[in-house]
């Protein structure tokens, strides 16, 4: 028997993402901007396949190959003459539409592997038997056999993605361990060059290593100098078509929009990460926009390392009624941000008041689709010059709907006020989180000329009463603290929002006793949130797979070490015999015992992060993350309920669209597997075979890589 966490059930959820209405409101101009920025997202998406895993790119092909010549319904029936059972070919179709889902075959929320819920030798029946196979037999069963050990293997290191010995990675070579890393962010920081839009191969050069580090360029000649100066370095491509058009520039709704897109095609062109923050500044100037997207090398969530970016692209239309309530929020930001529990200094000397809008999305090309963002992530644009907060509108709506007799871990009379306010709740969480989670706190930097970004001689540290420490010029939050730092700032973020929901002004459009249930259900999702994060730690390698969900595990045990009853955790027998537990809040202690619990812990985080102390912020941080047997509560036994109740994580289908004639049609499919696998067969139907040959010909070219001896 397969662990039921490394394949997807074949009653997962999948929803279709509405967003007909928001779309057919669109101008025909803005309907033709939406459609070609899509084309653009979804074919620079098919990078995420390269950066997930060695064999992702192959599986693609291989399914694309087979359901762009028999449609699943069509399918079927070849499945039954070749053995399949009802229940396989389901487990088939879930797969197929879980590899689409996650641009790869680890998942994007968690970073384990799956595979398919059926006998390898079935699914080989299966390929061997469709069409797809019996009008080019020779190159189905090279692609086959390119793919179909990987695709069921389960060994230790095959299970999650990690550097070296940790899992698997395709952001560095088989024989690069985290001393590799290392070296090279010091290199890539002595030549001022960013890390997001890079790979790193390690190779051996007459006993001496050579590090190679790949490029997400469409130019294969004329790169930068500096890295062929450097014995040990040399620098390529390994995103080599350029797919980023010009005909989105035609219809573009004004000047920054045009420059921004000029820009994304210079940094698409030449690798150029300088290029990507030039059009992220006129990204952020477009104000108020009724098409808004961004697009580029963005969350550096799955490098292992922390320095390194996947690729995402999104397209979406502003929903103006809920972006309304935003925009007050927005208008209240200058009052809440005093009400942070950092000194003064440690803030931003000035609030860059940013777009934040809720979004109803059309695209969403990556590996997975977030509740909100806030972009762009480079430190010296966001400290000085601003940012956009971006709600998911649809994404909420459907993401985190749930039956009550699947919510687990809960008091009864705690299910029903969890269902009716989870989405409020979450609305206001993802408000705070995004607008003055990420958006507040200040970094304390050194310039390249010596200048400091605040007075040296009146600050000091709040905790040790010391000169506070610094980031020096080139120094980033992500290179600093790597390893923990996307996990860090989320869990900053999070704790910024359940201190600011205590704040009546930002609970939108509820007051009185509804404003005290959406603040209880905030405060309970989390530790809640953070019970459930225990699927995403992996006890052989003592690591995390997921960094909000480490962060939410961090707060649990913030609040549950804060005493006096507010957070209660016991294992408990369920109705079924089998292990439970149950997580109460006292919600008469929230404003006192948990407020101040999170007041001393967001200071602490702040002021780690301000003055780059990576040794204290590790040392906390590593702390509260700790999943061990012993102390109060067993996690490590806990962790094995978890798995045994988890709820896959639902899959969403996107639509597309199409030019007929003057206008944009609007194809949407079914909230189904099939109709994911649909959506996917569809959407590069215009040049295909040539966009599959480009995948395989770029991972053969990798494939010498992944080995332990590179």
């Amino acid at each position: 028997m397969v662990d039921s966490q490394y394949y997807l059930p074949n009653d997962i959820g999948v929803s279709a993402l509405d967003c007909g209405e928001a779309f057919r409101l669109l101008s025909p101009q803005e309907k033709m901007y939406a459609h070609y920025l899509s084309r653009a997202a979804w074919y620079g998406g098919l990078a995420v396949l390269l950066q997930t895993s060695p064999e992702s790119a192959n599986i693609f092909v291989l399914l694309q190959k087979i359901f762009r010549k028999q449609t699943p319904a069509q399918l079927e029936q070849v499945a039954t003459a070749a053995g399949l059972s009802a229940e396989e070919y389901q487990a088939f179709l879930v797969y197929a539409a879980g590899l689409y889902a996650n641009m790869g075959n680890y998942k994007s929320f968690g970073d384990t592997k799956f595979i398919p819920n059926l006998p390898k030798e079935k699914l080989e029946a299966l390929m061997k038997a469709s069409q797809a196979f019996q009008e080019q037999p020779a190159e189905m069963e090279a692609l086959w056999d390119s793919c179909s050990c990987p695709l069921f293997s389960l060994e230790d290191k095959q299970k999650q993605l990690g550097l070296g010995d940790k899992g698997i990675t395709t952001y560095f070579s088989g024989n690069c361990c985290l001393e590799d890393a290392e070296l090279a962010q010091k290199f890539l920081d002595s030549k001022k060059l960013s890390a997001y839009n890079t790979r790193l191969f390690k190779r051996d050069n007459g006993g001496k290593a050579c590090y190679e580090v790949r490029l997400a360029s469409a130019v294969q000649k004329g790169q930068n100098d500096s890295f062929t100066q450097e014995p040990s370095y040399d620098v390529k491509p390994y995103c080599t078509r350029d797919r980023f058009g010009m005909k989105n520039l035609a219809y573009a709704a004004n000047e920054n929009q045009r420059k921004m897109l000029e820009e994304y095609r210079r940094s698409f062109t030449f690798g150029s990460v300088d290029a990507h923050k030039e059009g992220s500044r006129y990204w952020i100037k477009d104000k108020g926009p009724i098409v808004e997207s961004y697009i580029g090398f963005i969350e550096s969530y799955r490098d292992p390392f922390g320095s390194r970016g996947e690729f995402e692209g999104f397209v979406a239309v502003v929903n103006k009624a809920m972006s309304e309530r935003f925009a007050k929020l927005v208008g209240s930001a200058e009052v809440l941000l005093p009400e942070l529990p950092w000194p003064r200094e440690f803030e931003k000397d000035t609030f860059l008041k940013p777009d934040f809008t809720s979004l109803d999305v059309l695209t969403f090309a990556g590996s997975g689709i977030p509740a909100g963002i806030n972009i762009p992530n480079y430190d010296d644009i966001r400290q000085s010059e601003g940012f956009k907060n971006v709600s998911l509108g649809n994404v909420l709506a459907v993401a985190y709907a749930t039956q009550k007799e699947k919510l687990t871990f809960l008091e009864e009379e705690d299910k029903d006020l969890f269902i009716k306010w989870k989405g409020p709740s979450f609305e206001v969480q993802v408000g705070l989180h995004e607008l003055l989670g990420h958006g507040s706190g200040k970094l304390f930097v050194q310039d390249d000329k010596g200048k400091f970004n605040f007075d040296k001689s009146k600050v000091t540290n709040p905790e040790t009463g010391e000169p506070v420490s610094l980031f020096l010029h080139l120094e980033t939050w992500d290179s600093k603290f790597s390893t923990i730092a996307s996990s860090y700032e989320e869990c900053r973020a999070e704790c910024v929002g359940l201190y600011l929901c205590l704040k009546n002004q930002v609970i939108f459009g509820h007051d009185g006793q509804d404003a005290e249930d959406v603040v209880y259900v905030n405060w309970l999702s989390m530790v809640r949130a953070g019970l459930l994060g225990l699927e995403f730690y992996t006890p052989e390698s003592k690591s995390w797979r997921q960094a909000h969900m480490q962060a939410r595990f961090v707060i649990l045990r913030v609040l549950l070490e804060a005493g006096e009853g507010l957070v209660g955790l016991e294992e408990v027998t369920g109705q079924d015999g089998k292990p439970d537990a149950r997580i109460t809040l006292d919600r008469s202690k929230i404003h006192t015992v948990g407020k101040n619990a999170i007041h001393r812990f967001l200071c602490k985080l702040q002021v780690l992060k301000s003055t780059a102390d990576v040794e204290g912020g590790r040392a906390l941080y590593d702390g509260y993350s700790t999943v061990s047997d012993s102390g109060a509560h067993n996690f490590l036994r806990l962790r094995e309920t978890v798995l045994l109740r988890k709820e896959a994580r639902k899959m969403f289908v996107q639509a597309n669209t199409r030019v007929s004639g003057d206008s944009v049609e609007l194809v949407e499919y079914e909230g189904s597997a099939a109709g994911l696998i649909q959506s996917f067969t569809e959407r590069f139907q215009d040049e295909a075979e040539q966009l599959e040959a480009d995948l395989l010909e770029m991972n053969r070219r990798d494939a010498p890589c992944w080995c332990q001896s590179c």
